[in-house]
Formats: C-alpha cells, sequence, structure tokens
C-alpha cells in the first residue's frame, strides 16, 4: 500500500493544488515574481494523525500567498518546515535566505513552507522579491497560526513529520542554512547530501 501511494503522491499533489494560481482570494491574485503559490505543498490527507512525538498541525485554514486557493495545516504532511515570518522581522529578514537555500537543496526530499504572519501585503511581496523567495507561501494576516502555537515572537519554525505532527518547534535567533540541515536531522531523521 505504501508503494502505491508512494506512486499516487505526485499526481495527486499536483491535482490537489493546481487551484492555488487561479480565481481571486483575499489577499490578491498576483503573486509577486518568483513566489511558488502552494504548488510544491504535500498533497493533502485526511488520514488520522499516525503515532508522532508531538502534537498535530493546528486546524487552521491559511491563504495561498498568490490568492485563488487555501490550505488546510491540519491535513498537511511532511516531511516540512514550515517558517513563521514577517517583513518587519529583523531576525526573519536574517535567516529566510537560508530557507531558500535549503529549499532549493530538498526539493522532493523535504518542503519548505513559509507563512507571512501578521504583515501587510506589500511587506511581504518586498521580501519575497528581495530575496527571490520561491518556496510555497502562504498568508496569516491576523496571525491565527502563531496565536495557536502560544508564541508572541517570530520567526518561529516548525519541523513536521510525515504525520503531519510538530516533531519539534524552534523560537529562537534566526538559523542559518547548517543549523536548519541540523535540525531537520535530528528531528525529522533526513539528511540532505551536499552537493
Amino acid at each position: 500500500m505504501t508503494r502505491v501511494l508512494s506512486a499516487l503522491l505526485p499526481l495527486v499533489l499536483a491535482v490537489a493544488v493546481a487551484g492555488c494560481t487561479a480565481g481571486s482570494g483575499a489577499v490578491g491574485a498576483v503573486a509577486p515574481s518568483g513566489v511558488d503559490s502552494c504548488a510544491a505543498l504535500p498533497a493533502p490527507s485526511s488520514d488520522g494523525p499516525a503515532d508522532g512525538a508531538g502534537r498535530p498541525l493546528p486546524e487552521l485554514t491559511l491563504a495561498c500567498f498568490s490568492g485563488g486557493r487555501t490550505v488546510q495545516l491540519g491535513q498537511l504532511r511532511g516531511p516540512m518546515v514550515v517558517n513563521l515570518w514577517a517583513s518587519w522581522c529583523g531576525p526573519c529578514r536574517t535567516e529566510l535566505p537560508a530557507f531558500q537555500r535549503y529549499a532549493d537543496r530538498t526539493q522532493g526530499l523535504v518542503t519548505v513552507l513559509g507563512v507571512d504572519t501578521a504583515d501587510t501585503r506589500t511587506g511581504g511581496i518586498s521580501i519575497i522579491e528581495d530575496f527571490d523567495l520561491t518556496f510555497p507561501m502562504l498568508v496569516d494576516e491576523k496571525a491565527t497560526l502563531q496565536a495557536a502555537l502560544g508564541r508572541s515572537a517570530l520567526p518561529v519554525t516548525l519541523f513536521v513529520d510525515r504525520a503531519g505532527r510538530i516533531a519539534y518547534l524552534y523560537n529562537s535567533t534566526a538559523l542559518d542554512e547548517e543549523t536548519l540541515e541540523l535540525l531537520v536531522e535530528q528531528h525529522l531523521g533526513i539528511v540532505v547530501p551536499r552537493q
């Protein structure tokens, strides 16, 4: 059964997220140049949570940054790194380029997902364009995910396992690519080969 699911995952993923670039959402239908309109997110799953060290992702619905589609966080499965950031957050600005480099290196192994949090659309677009961010991006203008996690400061980074459970929550200084890679290895058990 695992082989069948693995074989079908790319097709299911493509169908599930195809609508992310169409239509118009509350945050606008035009994506800044480069941003991946949620197309690389793992396929939603209705499976119940499997055994995991942490709690599941909160049952929240957030919009794709490019508009048109929403994503139910509680249905996403990893391995995935979810980074909550904002344009006004200095440490976020410091670490976002490392997340982009990591996303470029780990395509197909680990999904990197950004959540522009408590920010203006203009501010978010500015950062996405300045840092040429292309990994999938959601918008959370009211910081509902941050509140659900019980965190008051950004950045926040979640390491999400294959069952959609938060294996580790990091909420400290800006991450660099080496530390991000180490945390993924420690908490998700994935070693990404150096290129």
